[in-house]
């Protein structure tokens, strides 16, 4: 049983109040061969093989949480609490992986939790992605012990708001709050026709209605929309924005913000197959899964070229849900998935 999983899950740390479980990373990596340190983003960053390596393989995790704190207690084989699964595990798993091994020639590990990942900000990764260009990168997100993610979808908000003098309820003109829904119903029969022919989930956008209210000043009445979009790799946030201002009544004000576009990785480079080699060594069999919704995947891939994936243990449906558990024997495969990984890092010639 992992002492630094469940320690580090005992330290609650929603977004922005990342400290303590911070301080405790850095602390535990420090005392296992680290060099660690606390970041000016406040991220935990700890790095094992020499400073000034030729090539080095970044895995980033974060450490915040969505709030909503639960007790943590171990029950036949699982971990229950806050952060097991999203993404505590794989930070942990990470950590004790590079602690585990030799660092092959030439290479450093770097291993970070990053702060604000559950926040609109991202602002762990956003630093992160500013200090380092690393060659090989994972992502710490629940896949699954047998399991590489590729890829996760864009991100969009909209507000939508539209005003109309009042009337008489007897008058004939559709009231603000039905002109609002009205346009919900566009915007669906839009995505309807953008997703046409996809049998693919990924490649659809998603759009979802997140609040929907009216209010009157005595003269006005309005509505405001927030609608939310989940974006292919074929569509930016940019795309969609101009698309649903075509759609709009002339005189509604949008505004468009949280933009994040969706990050696909190849499936056939070095860090995969050293992925899949890894999972079948502990025989079973690897598959592939991709992800509705955003990580710092998104971040970093905006910015680093290097090969990407997204790996750790846990089922992200339990993710932010009140009954979050992870189980303890996945957790160890995963262990040993990463430890196969750094110890058969690719010599200069095949990166």
């Amino acid at each position: 049983m992992s002492d630094l999983l469940i320690e580090l899950v005992h330290r609650f740390s929603p977004s922005r109040q990342e400290g303590p479980a911070v301080e405790y990373l850095v602390d535990w990596m420090e005392s296992r061969g680290f060099s660690s340190h606390v970041d000016q983003a406040g991220n935990a960053v700890g790095m094992r093989g020499p400073a000034d390596a030729s090539y080095t393989l970044m895995m980033l995790g974060h450490i915040d949480t969505v709030p909503g704190e639960l007790p943590v207690h171990v029950d036949q084989g699982w971990l229950y609490g806050r952060g097991s699964v999203d993404a505590k595990g794989s930070l942990c798993a990470f950590a004790e992986a590079a602690a585990a091994v030799d660092i092959p020639p030439d290479w450093r590990v770097v291993v970070a939790g990053a702060v604000e990942e559950e926040a609109p900000t991202s602002k762990g990764a956003h630093h992160i992605r500013e200090q380092f260009s690393p060659d090989l990168c994972i992502i710490g997100e629940p896949s699954g012990a047998d399991r590489v993610t590729l890829g996760y979808k864009g991100h969009l908000l909209l507000d939508y708001t539209l005003s109309r003098p009042i009337t008489h309820t007897s008058a004939p003109d559709p009231s603000v709050g039905a002109r609002g829904a009205a346009f919900w119903q566009t915007v669906l029969a839009w995505a309807d026709e953008q997703n046409r022919g996809s049998t693919r989930q990924f490649d659809h956008v998603s759009p979802q209605l997140r609040a929907i209210n009216t209010s009157s000043d005595g003269l006005s009445d309005t509505v405001h929309l927030v609608i939310g979009f989940r974006l292919p790799p074929h569509l930016a946030p940019d795309d969609i924005t101009a698309a649903v201002a075509g759609l709009a009544e002339p005189d509604a004000e949008l505004h468009a913000y949280s933009k994040t576009n969706a990050y696909l990785g190849d499936k056939n480079n070095t860090l995969v197959r050293g992925m899949l080699t890894a999972i079948r060594s502990t025989g079973t069999r690897p598959g592939f899964v991709l992800k509705g919704g955003t990580s710092d995947m998104n971040v970093v891939g905006a910015r680093w070229p290097c090969p990407i994936v997204a790996y750790g243990p846990g089922d992200s449906h339990l993710d932010h849900t009140p009954n979050e558990r992870l189980n303890l024997d996945e957790y160890d495969r995963a262990k040993t998935v990463l430890q196969h990984v750094i110890e058969h890092l690719p010599p200069a010639s095949a990166i």
